[in-house]
Formats: structure tokens, sequence, C-alpha cells
């Protein structure tokens, strides 16, 4: 086996532990996290988890940073970021996201929210990564509004720190809000109302 072959393994073995790791604290929560299912599922040795992750505590911090940062940047963060028109960017990621998302997933919770609720209190680490991913989001939605004042699609009245707060809030509380009755269409009724608001900040003329 050559070394770029090698590296190629290692790297595919990684994200099985990765991928394998998310799902199972997305079901059980981190601290209900089993690292024998997690093995099993992979059909891997704990010599291969630890050689990646010396501690369950580090396994952890590396989906939040990777796995669950990267999904939420790439489904809804990249898309506002690179638009031209970032408002109604995030109006489009908004409208599609209930479809975006899979039933059972949604159902099980946003998996950032869970380990707020979960770990924040707990761990000063843990608290410090998933600040990261809120400190971002919050950075992107932020600059969406400004540049839809700029663009004159968002009020000049319109307090984009705040109003980028109180989004990232509603949408994690829709998320909870779901997952605590079960119901997607109460998800979408959220998202719905969610979308109304930021059609709100918009003057008369551009509000569809």
């Amino acid at each position: 086996m050559n070394t770029e072959t090698l590296i190629r393994a290692t790297d595919q073995t990684r994200e099985r532990l990765l991928q394998s790791a998310f799902c199972e604290i997305h079901r059980n929560g981190f601290q209900g996290a089993s690292v024998a299912d997690i093995l099993d599922s992979t059909g891997l040795t704990k010599g291969a988890l630890y050689h990646h992750f010396p501690t369950k505590h580090a396994l952890g911090l590396a989906v939040i940073d990777e796995v669950i940062a990267g999904t939420i940047d790439r489904l809804v963060l990249e898309p506002i970021r690179s638009s031209a028109n970032p408002v109604q960017a995030l109006l489009e990621v908004l409208l599609h996201l209930p479809d975006v998302l899979e039933a059972d997933r949604l159902l099980l919770g946003c998996p950032l929210n869970n380990l707020m609720q979960e770990m924040s209190p707990l761990d000063e680490t843990f608290r410090a990564h998933l600040n990261r991913i809120l400190a971002e989001w919050r950075t992107v939605l932020r600059q969406a509004f400004e540049a839809g004042q700029q663009q004159g699609t968002v009020r000049a009245d319109v307090d984009a720190e705040a109003a980028a707060l109180f989004v990232l809030s509603a949408w994690e509380g829709c998320t909870g809000v779901a997952k605590s009755m079960q119901s997607t269409a109460a998800f979408k009724v959220c998202v719905g109302q969610l979308r109304h608001y930021i059609v709100g900040l918009m003057p008369d003329a551009h509000r569809a």
C-alpha cells in the first residue's frame, strides 16, 4: 500500500467514526453515547478509534467542529454568505429547509441545540465549541441584514444585530418545538412564521 492510499484509507476510517459518532450522539446525547455501539456500527476496533480520537471527549468535540458545523455551513450559511442577495437567500433556505431535513433526524431535534441543552451547563470546552457555531451563524445573519440595508431590501431602522440574534433563537426554537411535539408539520408552521418576520423587515416595496 503506497503512502497516498494509506492516507486515503486513514481519512476514510476517521470519517466513518465521525459519522457513526454523530448518529449515536444525536440519538442518545453525548453522555449516553456508547463507544461500543459506535465501533459496532463501523466494524472498527478500539485501537482504530483511539488512534484518531484519544478520548470520547475529543470525539465529541470533533463531531461538533466537523460534522455539525460542516452541515450547518453547507445547508444554511454558505448559500446566504455567497449570495448577491443574502436576505432572499435566507428566505429560500428557510422555505426549503423542511424538505431538506430528513424527518427522522428532525424529530430527534437539532444536533446543535441538543448538545447546547445537554453539555453547555456541564462542560466549558463543549460550550466554547458550540458557541463558535452560534457566533458564526449570528455573524452571517447580521451581515445578510446589513447587506440588505445597503441594497434597500431591509429597512434602515432595523437593528441588524438584534434581528440576527432573534432569527437564530427562533430558528433553534422551531427545531426544539418540532422535537417536543414530534411533528414535522409544527416545524413547517414555525419556519413559515419566521419567514414572515424576515419579510416584515423589508420596505413595503420589496415584500412579496
